[in-house]
């Protein structure tokens, strides 16, 4: 099988019978110089696979790439220096590694169309195919399981750093591609089980 033959297309539903556990999820988050699509650059890109209720430590992916752009401003946030590291795949081979590691998954961020925009940008600089995974978002998730209440007040965005407080989750490796795609992840197990609470969910219902 191809490389880039086996993505689903978007407006593909799953096998009602395939639940959400035994679904491979890749829970990705990238670290960059900056907000802007066309300037920027990936600094890091962090993944790990979410299968079964289980964070798999054995499939992880933490690639740092080689350098032409730094900025001093969001190096003091993620703390990647430019001579971090000393050893960094070009774009392209970093690009390949994490397509590979990837393969058909579902990929879960929190803020998903920030880190899918980057990636296609990075893809669309090497001439390569852009990403047609299907894609959930934490902070959208997140929001499924609040009360509708006027008496409760819902914020427009809600960071990962309110995820990791509202579930009681460790921030030690906060701003670090792999660190936050571990928070991400622990997030969504734990939104997974409020939606749960409140009735049977499926896989294709998470997309809704």
């Amino acid at each position: 099988m191809g490389l880039f033959n086996f993505w689903k297309k978007d407006d593909e539903l799953f096998d009602e019978s395939i639940t959400i556990e035994e679904t491979r999820f890749v829970v990705l988050d990238t670290e960059t110089t900056g907000f802007d699509y066309e300037n920027d650059r990936i600094l890091c890109i962090g993944a790990l696979v979410l299968q079964n209720n289980v964070i798999s430590v054995q499939e992880t992916l933490e690639i740092y790439l080689q350098q032409d752009h730094y900025d001093k401003s969001t190096a003091q946030i993620h703390g990647i220096l430019r001579d971090f590291v000393l050893k960094r795949p070009s774009e392209l081979e970093a690009l390949q590694q994490f397509l590979t590691f990837l393969g058909d998954s579902i990929i879960i961020a929190h803020h998903t169309v920030f880190d899918i925009t980057m990636i296609n940008k990075a893809l669309e600089r090497n001439n390569l195919p852009q990403l047609t995974n299907k894609t959930l978002d934490t902070a959208y998730l997140y929001k499924k399981t609040l009360i509708k209440s006027h008496l409760f007040e819902r914020k427009d965005h809600y960071t990962l750093d309110d995820l990791a407080d509202k579930f009681d989750i460790s921030k030690k490796d906060r701003h670090t591609a792999l660190g936050d795609a571990y928070i991400t992840a622990i997030a969504f197990l734990k939104i997974v089980k409020k939606l749960k609470e409140k009735k049977e969910i499926s896989l294709n219902q998470l997309f809704k």
